[in-house]
């Protein structure tokens, strides 16, 4: 638990929970803010700030600046991301894949893109493995849908890949004491012994394609920062096994609509999955925290507080891309002269329209859906 002079919070890879201080968990965690030497590199690489950038949501990163100079010296990288089958799929876990795509299309690099499966089931105690068999296959469409290049992707199942993780997993875990493992993520003698073995796991994609190649190439991490444990992890390893260490760019969390948190299906009331209707957007929106006042006449005189409201986060963090256009909504905010209800009916409009188009796409990929699965005989470094 990490305390501020306010409100405690807790980050870990399986739970986010309160008001994240996020300068304390760089400094916590080791990492360094995305400065104007990294968007320097964007601007050259891409022609673009990409707006989960520019908008601080990508906020901070190790190593990012030296993967950009591989790149710049022809050694390309690859991206690695992934995602834990435990329900159903929402927006917040949408936002780094929809970055992941976008520099995967800017840098025309591969993607692997792990689905947890295993520790889903370990984590878990009420999960069987049918049942988490059941929701990988849902959140496939989902992670397809996103429209990755298939002929760069290939998602790893690990029940199903396991046998392309597992040399590299053993090597992992004989060089980490169980000692680590504790003071890392905080496993106690109640822990079963599949989840103290699990990190090795999800390390051994950071080195796959080294492995396949049979050179060292430069690994990135695009991930929400609740995932940094394993990294660090990684990081201390690698170079005594003979790969670089992995790179990382950290994303923030899109809030809950309630009061605070990060979007979690353990509270589907404020959180919009991708499979949600029309009619569950709109009252869930409907019934979104915001930082209004408690009457119209006093939001006109006072103005409303975007700064707490998730609300304007949405429209920040991917749903207004227009920055003259955000701007307007924020100074209108402050103002008065937007009404909470009046910005609560124009997202969810937004939403519906996106999640149309994102469900259409979710349903296409039930036939396509097979091309993306890892095989180890495909070649992604085109």
């Amino acid at each position: 638990m990490h305390e501020n002079s306010m409100k405690s919070y807790n980050v870990t890879p399986w739970s986010v929970e309160g008001e994240v201080d996020y300068d304390k968990l760089v400094r916590q965690f080791g990492t360094k803010y995305i400065d104007d030497n990294i968007l320097e590199y964007f601007r050259k690489f891409t022609g673009e700030i990409n707006f989960f950038v520019r908008r601080n949501f990508f906020f901070c990163h190790r190593d990012l600046d030296w993967i950009f100079k591989k790149y710049e010296e022809g050694e390309k990288f690859y991206l690695y991301t992934g995602r834990g089958p435990s329900g159903k799929v929402h927006i917040g876990h949408l936002l780094p894949w929809f970055f992941t795509k976008y520099l995967q299309d800017k840098f025309s690099v591969p993607l692997l893109f792990q689905v947890t499966d295993d520790e889903k089931f370990l984590y878990r105690d009420e999960l069987s493995l049918l049942n988490v068999e059941s929701m990988t296959y849902d959140n496939l469409l989902d992670i397809v849908a996103v429209g990755f290049d298939h002929e760069k992707t290939q998602i790893l199942i690990d029940t199903k890949g396991i046998k392309e993780l597992y040399r590299i997993a053993i090597k992992i875990a004989k060089s980490i004491t169980l000692s680590t493992i504790k003071a890392v993520f905080g496993f106690t003698d109640s822990t079963n012994i599949g989840m103290i073995f699990f990190p090795s796991i999800q390390a051994a994609p950071c080195f796959l394609y080294s492995e396949m190649l049979g050179k060292r190439v430069p690994c990135l991490i695009p991930a929400a920062i609740d995932q940094d444990n394993f990294w660090r992890m990684t990081r201390d390893v690698a170079e005594k096994l003979g790969y670089y260490k992995p790179a990382q760019i950290h994303s923030k969390f899109l809030p809950a609509l309630g009061k605070e948190g990060k979007m979690s299906s353990s509270l589907p009331e404020t959180a919009i999955y991708t499979t949600d209707s029309p009619e569950d957007v709109r009252r869930k929106v409907k019934n979104a925290f915001t930082g209004g006042q408690p009457t119209v006449e006093e939001q006109r005189k006072r103005g409303g507080n975007p700064y707490i409201c998730p609300v304007y986060f949405y429209e920040q963090y991917f749903f207004e891309k227009d920055d003259k256009k955000l701007e307007e909504i924020r100074q209108d905010c402050l103002s008065g002269k937007l009404l909470c209800g009046e910005h609560k009916n124009g997202l969810a409009t937004k939403i519906v329209a996106f999640l149309t188009d994102f469900q259409s796409k979710r349903e296409k990929a039930k036939n396509v859906v097979e091309k993306y699965l890892f095989d180890p005989q495909r070649k992604v470094f085109l």
